[in-house]
């Protein structure tokens, strides 16, 4: 889910993550803020492109799923946000 907030000149997308879809959208987004493609993205975070693609397009790994899980569990609420003047 993206929610979105004035901070002076710019708008910060704030991503709330509920599951791997959510999570998904915005590595994408925040890749494209980023202007970098997924093949860039993939070589300087030491992933394959394909690993990444799929993460963006949400697919649910073993991992993945195990944390959220974890996070529901405790009660955690996981946002993800460009800190301001980034």
């Amino acid at each position: 889910m993206k929610t979105t907030e004035r901070e002076g000149a710019r708008v910060a997308q704030t991503f709330r993550v509920y599951g791997a879809g959510d999570l998904g959208v915005a590595v994408r987004q925040f890749r494209l803020q980023a202007g970098l493609s997924q093949a860039r993205l993939a070589e300087v975070s030491g992933v394959h492109r394909s690993y990444l693609s799929e993460l963006e397009r949400g697919k649910v790994t073993e991992q993945l799923q195990r944390l959220i899980e974890i996070l529901g569990i405790l009660g955690v609420e996981v946002q993800l946000r460009r800190p301001a003047g980034a």
